[in-house]
C-alpha cells in the first residue's frame, strides 16, 4: 500500500486516492488549520494557513525535503511522501498568516455570533502570537445587510477565503455572490439587484469560519456555549438531511446539517434549516382532550388514556370490519409499528392507511446553469416529496396489512358510512385533511386525533392526544433511498404534550417505558424489510436497508 509519513507517523492510503496533505494528515490524527479549504468546494489555496513542509522518502530510506512550505490542501500526496506540520518553520508561517488575518479584524468577539464556534479564535489560541504588532488604524469597512433575505454580510471581519463565493458557484450554481475590488480594497458583495436569496443561501453562514457571514434568523438570540445540541433528521422532505438541534431550556434556535455522505452531504436547504418555526406554534396541542357530546370531559392524562382505550375496544367489538387507523409519513417507524400492532389486536381485520403524502411541484436539483436549469452533475437535491419517513411507514403497513391504503380511499369510505371508527396519527405541520373534507368527518361515531397542531379536525375529535414535534422525540425516518436515521429528542415539547411513541405504548399497555434502539430490535425481528434496525444504534450515519450493519451503510456510495 502507498505510504505517506506525517509528522514521523505512517499513514497507508488506497492505491486509487487521491489525497491532499489535509485529508491524509487527518487521518493520522494531526490537523492542518485550514480557511479557504473544504471538501465540497474547488481548491483555491489563498488563506496560506496549511502551509506545510514536504519532502520525498527515497528507495535507499533518505529524505530529501523542498525547501520552501506548500499549502496543504492544494498539494497531492504520494507514495512516499514526506510531510511536517510542526516543525519551527511551519509554526512561524502560521504566526505571520493569523497576524496578516488580523490586521484589520476587529474585536468583536463580545458581540459576535460566531464566537464560541469561530476558526479565527480558536487557530489565534492555538498557533498565533497571542499579541498584535498593529500601531495603526485598523481599516473597517461598512457592514452589508442586503446580501440576503437570511444573510448579512460584516464586512470587516471577512477574511477572504471564498467559500461562500465557491459555493454560490458551484453547489447552488446561482453565483450571486463574487469579491469586488483588489488588494486592501477587496470584498464580498452581490451583483446590483441580485440578493443571494437561492435556497441553498444558508449554507454560506455554515461555511463561514469567521463572523463575517451570519444568519439573520439567529443573530444576537443566542450563545453558542448556552446551546445544547442533539443528532436528528430534518423533516421538510425525503432527502433526509442529517441535522443538529441547537435548543436552550427546551426553546429551539437553530438547525445546521450535519455531515452525512450517505444522505446530502454537507449541507440542508433554507425550507428545512427555517421551517422549524411551528414547533413554538400558539396552535401546538397542548393537552390531551375528552369530549362527549361536544362537551369538553377531561383534560388529564390519566383519565383520558384509560378512557381511549375502553372507546376503541367497545369500537373494536361493535363493529370490527368499520375499524381504520391512518398513520402520517411524518411519524417514525417505532410509533407506525406500535400503532399497527394495536390495531390489529384491537380487530385483527381493522384497516391500516396511509396518511397524505405531501408532494409539492418536482424535485429541485442543484446546481443551476445560467438559464435556472438543472447542471450535471447533481450536488443537491430538494425532494418534491415533503414528507420524512413514507417508505418506513409503507414498510411497516406492507408487513402487518399487506398493502398501503391511500388516504383517499379511507376518506370515500367514511363518506359511503363504511367506517365508524377513525384513529388518527398526525404529524404533518400542514395537517392530513383539507377544509372541504372536514365535513366528512361527521359520519364517524368515534374520531380520535394524536397530533401536533390544533385543526378543525380535532376540533371535531371525541379525543385529543396531544403529540410531540419531531425534535422532541426519539426515533427512525427512512429516507427516499432507503437510509434509516435515527432522530433523537433534543427538547420537550409544549405544557403536557408527550412522545407519540409513550402515547402509544400506554394505550397499548404494554409496561416497558419507551427505548427506541430495543424496539427497533424488536421490529428487525417482525419485518424483513427492516431488519437492518437489528442493530439498535444507528450510529451517526444510519443504516441503509438492506445492509447487514451501519459499518456497511457508511461503505455504500452516496
Amino acid at each position: 500500500m502507498p505510504t505517506v509519513i506525517v509528522n514521523d507517523k505512517p499513514v497507508e492510503i488506497g492505491a486509487s486516492e487521491r489525497l491532499n496533505c489535509i485529508q491524509v494528515a487527518e487521518r493520522a490524527g494531526v490537523e492542518i488549520p485550514h480557511y479557504c479549504y473544504h471538501h465540497d468546494l474547488s481548491v483555491v489555496a489563498s488563506c496560506r494557513m496549511c502551509l506545510v513542509e514536504m519532502g520525498d522518502k527515497k528507495p535507499d530510506g533518505t529524505v530529501a525535503m523542498q525547501p520552501k512550505l506548500f499549502p496543504g490542501c492544494q498539494t497531492p500526496v504520494k507514495d512516499g511522501t514526506v510531510i511536517i506540520s510542526n516543525s519551527e518553520k511551519v509554526k512561524a508561517a502560521q504566526k505571520a498568516t493569523l497576524e496578516y488575518l488580523l490586521l484589520n479584524h476587529p474585536l468583536d468577539c463580545p458581540v459576535c455570533d460566531q464566537a464560541g464556534e469561530c476558526g479565527l479564535q480558536d487557530y489565534s489560541y492555538e498557533y498565533g502570537r497571542g499579541y498584535s504588532r498593529l500601531q495603526e488604524p485598523k481599516n473597517l469597512k461598512p457592514d452589508k445587510d442586503y446580501i440576503g433575505d437570511q444573510v448579512t454580510l460584516f464586512t470587516d471581519r471577512c477574511i477572504m477565503c471564498t467559500r461562500c463565493v465557491r459555493f454560490t458557484r458551484e453547489i447552488s450554481g446561482t453565483a450571486e455572490l463574487q469579491v469586488i475590488s483588489r488588494g486592501t480594497h477587496e470584498e464580498i458583495d452581490i451583483f446590483p439587484g441580485d440578493p443571494c436569496n437561492n435556497k441553498l443561501a444558508g449554507n454560506v453562514v455554515d461555511l463561514c469560519p469567521v463572523g463575517a457571514l451570519c444568519s439573520k434568523d439567529f443573530l444576537y438570540e443566542q450563545r453558542v456555549w448556552w446551546l445544547n445540541s442533539k443528532n436528528s433528521v430534518c423533516p421538510g422532505c425525503s432527502t433526509g438531511c442529517s441535522i443538529r438541534v441547537d435548543q436552550n431550556k427546551d426553546v429551539l434556535y437553530r438547525l445546521k446539517p450535519r455531515e452525512n455522505p450517505q444522505a446530502q452531504g454537507s449541507f440542508m436547504c433554507d425550507e428545512g434549516r427555517f421551517g422549524w418555526k411551528y414547533i413554538h406554534s400558539d396552535a401546538r396541542l397542548t393537552l390531551p382532550e375528552q369530549r362527549s357530546g361536544g362537551k369538553l370531559v377531561s383534560k388529564d392524562w390519566d383519565t383520558v388514556l384509560p378512557a381511549v382505550r375502553s372507546a376503541l375496544k367497545d369500537a373494536a367489538l361493535r363493529s370490527p370490519g368499520k375499524f381504520t387507523v391512518v398513520i402520517s409519513p411524518w411519524a417514525t417507524v417505532e410509533e407506525a409499528y406500535l400503532l399497527a400492532k394495536l390495531a390489529k389486536k384491537l380487530a385483527p381485520n381493522a384497516k391500516l392507511a396511509m396518511g397524505p403524502v405531501r408532494t409539492i411541484g418536482e424535485d429541485d436539483l442543484y446546481p443551476k446553469d445560467v438559464h435556472g436549469k438543472p447542471a450535471t452533475p447533481t450536488r443537491f437535491t430538494i425532494r418534491a416529496e415533503k414528507c420524512p419517513n413514507r417508505l418506513g411507514v409503507e414498510a411497516v403497513l406492507k408487513q402487518i396489512q399487506g398493502e398501503v391504503i391511500e388516504f383517499t380511499n379511507v376518506l370515500d369510505q367514511v363518506s359511503r358510512g363504511e367506517i365508524e371508527t377513525l384513529f388518527v396519527l398526525g404529524g404533518d405541520p400542514e395537517g392530513w385533511i383539507s377544509d372541504a373534507d372536514v365535513a366528512k368527518l361527521d359520519k364517524l361515531k368515534l374520531l380520535v386525533v394524536q397530533d401536533l397542531l390544533a385543526s378543525a379536525a380535532s376540533a371535531k375529535a371525541q379525543f385529543v392526544l396531544a403529540g410531540a414535534a419531531w425534535a422532541e422525540k426519539d426515533g427512525t425516518f427512512v429516507n427516499h433511498k432507503g437510509l434509516a436515521q435515527a432522530i433523537h429528542r433534543g427538547l420537550r415539547g409544549p405544557g403536557e404534550a408527550r412522545p407519540d411513541a409513550r402515547i402509544l405504548l400506554e394505550l397499548s399497555e404494554r409496561t416497558a417505558m419507551f427505548n427506541a434502539p430495543a424496539l427497533r430490535k424488536e421490529i428487525a425481528s417482525e419485518i424483513p424489510g427492516l431488519a437492518a434496525l437489528g442493530v439498535g444504534d444507528l450510529g451517526e450515519f444510519g443504516v441503509l436497508l438492506g445492509t447487514a450493519d451501519a459499518k456497511a451503510a457508511e461503505l455504500q456510495p452516496a
